[in-house]
């Protein structure tokens, strides 16, 4: 079993980050991910930043429920990102007691985007945050190779890259793409399913990644395989935004979400080959 079970914000992305810590408890998860920072305009995310009242608020009730707070997102490089605002926040997740933070590249410009990455790695390491690079194959970091190739030429040492097994799979990746690199890169893992057959374009592929995916076990990912490719304690973080289930209350949506999760991660270590 992991160390810790997470839920990802993209999983409730409407839901206010107090009442998510509250919903995360009430479901059987160990930690969250806040999203404090809109990735793209037009993005909406609640006032964390703007709000020391609700900062308190939020620590008091991760306090009060024992939620750990897994990390902070969606920093998306783009070619007008404001990396002394990024700081800010980070400086923000710091204090609420995150650990990770949650960077994607989202700049063309191959040379900027490299120096933007390196700036804002030292930023986030100088708060105290570890950070992970994800790659998303609609963004200009579309895979795994491509994102370790970033994170060598950005020279960010004390960087590591997150895998989401959605976008693992629809970048044409498998499991055994992981052995290919350090495994203490891979410091947490985003968990869900989805059917195996990809979508038709780029539009779909986003709008499957946003409200489309799967919990774990309900589709055809080769999940047991993309777990066991990781050290065997590193946390999860379920990030599934669905369709699905919309006759049951959020809470028992998420109760279901954390029981599916704590399965396919029961399965995955009870069925390892032996050595």
């Amino acid at each position: 079993m992991p160390a810790i079970l997470s839920l990802a914000h993209l999983t409730q992305l409407s839901t206010h980050p107090i009442e998510l810590i509250e919903l995360a408890a009430g479901a059987g998860f160990d930690a969250v991910g806040l999203r404090l920072w809109p990735p793209l305009p037009g993005d909406v995310v609640a006032p964390v930043l703007e709000e020391p009242k609700t900062r308190r608020a939020i620590r008091q009730r991760l306090r009060q429920t024992g939620i750990e707070l897994l990390d902070i997102e969606a920093f998306w490089l783009r070619p007008d990102s404001d990396l002394d605002a990024f700081r800010r926040a980070y400086e923000v997740g710091a204090e609420l007691g995150a650990r990770h933070v949650l960077i994607v590249g989202h700049d063309p410009h191959r040379a900027r985007l490299t120096e933007s990455l390196g700036k804002t790695c030292e930023d986030a390491v100088a708060c105290g945050l570890s950070p992970m690079l994800e790659f998303i194959p609609y963004t200009a970091v579309r895979s795994l190779a491509e994102a370790h190739e970033l994170l060598a030429a950005a020279g960010a040492a004390d960087a590591g890259l997150l895998v989401d097994a959605l976008h693992l799979a629809r970048s044409g990746g498998s499991p055994d793409d992981l052995a290919l690199y350090p495994p203490d890169l891979f410091r947490y893992v985003h968990l869900c399913d989805a059917p195996s057959r990809p979508p038709m374009d780029t539009d779909a592929l986003r709008r499957e990644a946003r409200g489309a995916r799967l919990y774990p076990g309900e589709g055809e990912l080769w999940l047991s395989a993309f777990l066991r490719a990781f050290p065997r304690d590193v946390p999860v973080a379920l990030e599934a935004p669905t369709i699905r289930h919309g006759e049951l209350s959020t809470i028992d949506r998420l109760r279901l979400a954390a029981k599916l999760s704590r399965s396919v991660i029961e399965r995955a270590w009870s069925d390892e080959p032996a050595p």
